[in-house]
């Protein structure tokens, strides 16, 4: 076994698979060691009888044992038991994730909140390239639901918003995600050459839960482990998984997946980070520091407009402008605000440069 980083260097089964019922083995974990949970739960179905396309061929429905309760209330108990173990074991700042169908996701998230959990979002993941309704009863189920939730009000959770705000070209991410449903060569098969789970969740789906909600170390635990998709992806971007899975079947699926996965490199793993959490730079370090001068002027772009720079850090600019880069800058354009960072720049060897470049050389400093 390895051994997490926290103070009392609790030992967790890192990057292992264990067998057995998920509440069992979350009950013999270590309370708050967990930074975060990704759980697919059984959907708990109902159906009755096949289900058959028009040339009625059979359709791979999900009619497995491990899908099969009672009555909603022993499926609520199951819930309630699961996220209970589960909430035990996440870290004060820990999270979950819960991935449902219309069949279970309404009871989830009730069960969610009256465990004490704190909804933060839920996602809708819109797939591509849904299966049809081929009955033509209803509509195309051509969604499923996450809910994503701290472990409690106060919770500092890891959200890594520039990161997924790049994933997304520079916009912020929504919580309407548009991926494809596991196909291809990315769907697993057994030695019959069927599908080795009916429900396995493309890697595209956990890439951006884990990259969104954890950073490299993290321990990640997913109760219902399935095939690995959680392990799998977790291994390439350099968390650490702990996987829960009652049937050997799937075990071993999981097992030979995750062992033909490469971690990606440190530099490959460095995502966008937050632009807060950077060391704050005063503008008058600039010029203590003899970066920039007193009485030396800054130009906007296209050089509109201009500033002096005062010996205690503030500008003054036309008609008596007086202020920070900011509020010059905010005043100069008629705006109610302004990133004087990126609205100033000085002239050194004919070129406009921003004085942005200089904070971050500071910062680089500070490393």
């Amino acid at each position: 076994m390895a051994k997490t980083e926290n103070k009392a260097a609790i030992e967790l089964p890192l990057n292992e698979i264990l067998g057995g019922d998920c509440v069992a083995a979350m009950d013999a974990l270590p309370a708050s060691s967990v930074d975060l949970i990704f759980a697919d739960p059984p959907y708990n179905l109902q159906l009755k009888g096949h289900l058959h396309r028009p040339d009625n061929s059979r359709v791979d429905a999900v009619d497995d044992h491990w899908d099969q309760f009672t009555s909603f209330q022993a499926y609520d108990r199951f819930t309630h038991d699961w996220l209970r173990a589960a909430r035990r074991i996440l870290k004060p700042n820990g999270a979950i994730w819960v991935i449902g169908s219309y069949h279970n996701v309404f009871r989830l998230g009730t069960a969610l909140q009256d465990q004490g959990y704190w909804l933060l979002n839920d996602v809708i993941w819109r797939k591509s390239n849904p299966m049809p309704n081929f009955r033509g009863k209803r509509l195309t189920n051509a969604h499923e639901t996450l809910i994503w939730a701290s472990k409690s009000e106060s919770s500092k959770y890891t959200f890594n918003y520039e990161a997924m705000k790049a994933l997304n070209e520079g916009t912020q991410m929504r919580s309407d995600w548009v991926l494809p449903i596991c196909t291809g060569h990315e769907r697993l098969k057994n030695a019959e050459g069927e599908k080795a789970h009916p429900t396995q969740k493309p890697e595209s789906l956990l890439h951006r839960v884990l990259l969104a909600t954890t950073n490299p170390g993290d321990v990640v635990l997913d109760p219902f482990f399935g095939t690995g998709t959680t392990g799998a992806v977790a291994k390439m971007l350099g968390r650490n998984f702990i996987g829960i899975e009652r049937e050997e079947e799937y075990r071993t699926v999981a097992a030979e997946r995750i062992s033909r996965v490469r971690k990606l490199d440190a530099e490959a793993l460095a995502v966008t980070g937050s632009k807060r959490a950077e060391p704050r730079v005063p503008f008058g370090t600039l010029v203590e520091r003899g970066m920039l001068r007193p009485g030396e002027n800054l130009y906007s772009i296209g050089n509109r407009h201009s500033a002096k720079i005062r010996a205690d850090g503030t500008l003054v600019g036309l008609d008596d402008v007086k202020g920070s880069i900011h509020q010059v800058g905010a005043r100069l354009e008629g705006a109610p605000s302004c990133n004087g960072w990126t609205y100033w720049h000085i002239q050194r060897e004919g070129k406009l440069i921003s004085i942005d470049t200089l904070r971050q050389q500071i910062r680089a400093e500070m490393v």
